[in-house]
């Protein structure tokens, strides 16, 4: 049984110090201007505490991949362990793929002329090591996991708000923030 890797991301525990993001940023010299991975506060609407919960968002590396299925010249490849990787070498920057994502992850970077994404840093995973933003998180809110054995009762694939897009699978989950305790006095 092969492995298919996942992002779990537990609002419960991140405190959106974005340091993920950063991670990410430095380890895949990113442009200034370019970014694969965004933290954003929830919506007031879901959960009424906006500086206390927060969603870490990348590529959701897809079973069934927009990306990949609209990209003419190839510029996208799936691992057998579920990674979508970008090969910006063949990108013809024709943003196919960027229209095609309902949640996002290809980015059009204007220095190179082509898209580009979060790629798991499967370089790291295929040295041992964790992703950027994973290692990089100190609350432990974004882990990696692999699907094929992950079992949470509480992790849920679309939470309120998250585009729910089921050809698709997006192999990101989440486990949801819980409303504070009231403090009585």
């Amino acid at each position: 049984m092969s492995k298919r890797y996942a992002f779990l991301m537990d609002m419960d525990k991140c405190i959106g110090c974005r340091g993920c993001g950063m991670a990410c940023k430095n380890f895949n010299q990113l442009e200034p201007d370019m970014v694969w991975r965004q933290v954003y506060p929830l919506d007031e609407r879901i959960y009424p505490h906006r500086d206390r919960a927060f969603l870490s968002l990348a590529c959701n590396h897809c079973d069934n991949p927009a990306c990949l299925a609209a990209c003419p010249t190839n510029s996208y490849s799936q691992r057998p362990d579920g990674i979508v990787v970008h090969h910006p070498e063949t990108c013809i920057g024709c943003t196919n793929c960027i229209r095609s994502c309902p949640y996002g992850a290809p980015r059009f970077n204007k220095a190179g002329k082509h898209a580009e994404k979060c790629s798991l840093c499967h370089e790291r995973l295929d040295a041992g090591l964790q992703p950027a933003c994973v290692q990089a998180c100190p609350t432990g809110a974004l882990t990696l996991v692999d699907l094929q054995t992950f079992e949470d009762a509480n992790a849920v694939q679309y939470p309120a708000g998250y585009p729910a897009m089921p050809r698709l699978n997006p192999s990101t989950r989440f486990i949801l923030p819980r409303m504070p305790r009231l403090l009585r006095g």
